[in-house]
């Protein structure tokens, strides 16, 4: 199954009623077929702008990550659940790409630009270009900007 990202926006209120919440958008994944891999809380902060859902402006809002894997065929019917709960504020499922692995080179970063291996090759091909020379030839007998 594919990894996605779920992310809600939940009014503020009450740690009960949150975790109710929290608890409700966890069923509708499972009932979909789903697997939550992790649940992270960003915290309770301004939005960007004021919002109006269901009746009630919000300005402020509770911002919760679920991780988890599901069969795609089940994001609409999730995405339409999540749209009907008073709670949630705003709703969007993201599918999460695969972090490609890479080799750590702090100690060459460390260097100072001169000993760096990738600036050294930079230095050497820009010495085999050929630059155009100055011409001082303007077709005039004499320099006009009495050098």
């Amino acid at each position: 199954m594919i990894t996605y990202e779920l992310c809600l926006l939940l009014r503020v209120m009450p740690k009960p009623e949150l975790t109710t919440t929290l608890k409700r958008a966890a069923e509708a994944i499972f009932e979909k077929g789903g697997i939550i891999r992790k649940l992270e809380n960003l915290g309770t902060r301004d939005m960007p702008y004021k919002t109006s859902v269901h009746g009630a402006v919000h300005k402020k809002a509770s911002y919760f990550l679920y991780e988890f894997n599901a069969p795609p065929s089940s994001l609409e019917t999730l995405l339409d659940a999540y749209s009907r709960d008073v709670d949630i504020i705003r709703r969007q499922i993201y599918k999460k790409k695969a972090i490609e692995p890479f080799e750590c080179t702090l100690n060459d970063e460390i260097l100072p630009p001169a000993y760096r291996k990738d600036v050294q090759e930079l230095i050497s091909e820009a010495r085999k270009l050929e630059k155009p020379k100055f011409s001082y030839n303007s077709g005039l007998d004499y320099y006009p900007f009495q050098k």
